[in-house]
């Protein structure tokens, strides 16, 4: 008896274990590199209902590109920061963000947020580093920064990679799944802050592209200021960003001044990233993790 008990329960895990395998299916991850304030206060609000605010340029683009996971840069907001997410998002979302800072950094996740914290900015005191630990299905790790470096010099943003990159060797696991992410202000793509942040993220050769093949980020679309740069084991398993039906083999910068058709992104207007004191694209990476 005891034996026939114990083949059963061996066979019930040895089932387990293979229907866990093979009901388990790769994960789709999608990435954005937001800092999509707009008006004179830094501040997002939320979509209205019938487009008009354009202090609502931000969420709309967010919702227009469905983002799983955002790096969101001057995360001040005209209502309380929950419900900000909720009608931006939704429910199932989780967010952190600094407290007491004038243009706080921030995280919004559709995967749950083990752990978060803040490194510091040795550069800056109105916004630090921000960090977390995301649990992804199969109980795989993700880790997450969000930056928002100096606008004012290539040196001072030099310093902050370096200091990042310490914090990142220190506190995080190596080969790590890990995404930084946000307004880096950088000028060009060969600044010294990139090639510091080569040490533990790879700098695209061909970074994402608006539908015209323009890279860069900013406002007036001549500067790569906007980054999603990934760790070795998560950009191997990078994959073509599909927006509107098309394909965007190294990932989106998106313009909707420029997108078409705009229609197939509601509710995201065509004016949306040119409202005043929009000063950056959003910029989309997509992964499919096994």
């Amino acid at each position: 008896m005891r034996d026939s008990i114990s083949a059963v329960i061996r066979y019930l895990i040895i089932s387990g274990f293979i229907l866990g395998f093979a009901s388990a299916e790769p994960v789709t991850v999608r990435a954005i590199a937001a800092n999509l304030t707009s008006e004179n206060k830094q501040s997002y609000s939320p979509d209205n209902g019938n487009h008009s605010n354009p202090e609502g340029a931000g969420a709309r683009i967010l919702k227009g590109l469905k983002p799983d996971i955002v790096m969101i840069q001057e995360f001040n907001t005209t209502i309380p920061k929950r419900q900000w997410v909720n009608e931006t998002f939704g429910e199932g979302f989780c967010f952190i963000s600094e407290d007491g800072m004038q243009i706080p950094n921030g995280i919004i996740s559709r995967f749950p947020i083990l752990e978060s914290g803040v490194w510091d900015d040795p550069v800056l005191n109105n916004r630090e580093f921000v960090w977390a630990h995301l649990r992804l299905p199969d109980h795989q790790d993700l880790w997450v920064i969000s930056v928002h470096l100096h606008s004012k010099g290539e040196v001072s943003r030099a310093t902050q990679a370096k200091a990042l990159v310490g914090n990142v060797i220190k506190n995080i696991p190596k080969d790590a799944m890990v995404i930084i992410g946000g307004d880096l202000n950088t000028t060009n793509t060969h600044e010294k802050g990139l090639q510091e942040l080569s040490a533990i993220v790879n700098i695209p050769e061909n970074p994402p592209t608006d539908q015209h093949g323009v890279n860069m980020t900013n406002a007036n679309r001549n500067h790569p200021y906007d980054w999603v740069l990934t760790s070795a084991p998560l950009t191997k398993v990078e994959i073509p960003t599909i927006v509107a039906g098309q394909k965007f083999p190294h990932g989106l910068v998106f313009d909707s001044r420029t997108f078409a058709p705009l229609n197939d992104v509601p509710p995201v207007l065509s004016g949306d990233s040119g409202v005043p004191n929009m000063q950056h694209m959003a910029v989309v990476r997509d992964f499919l993790i096994p």
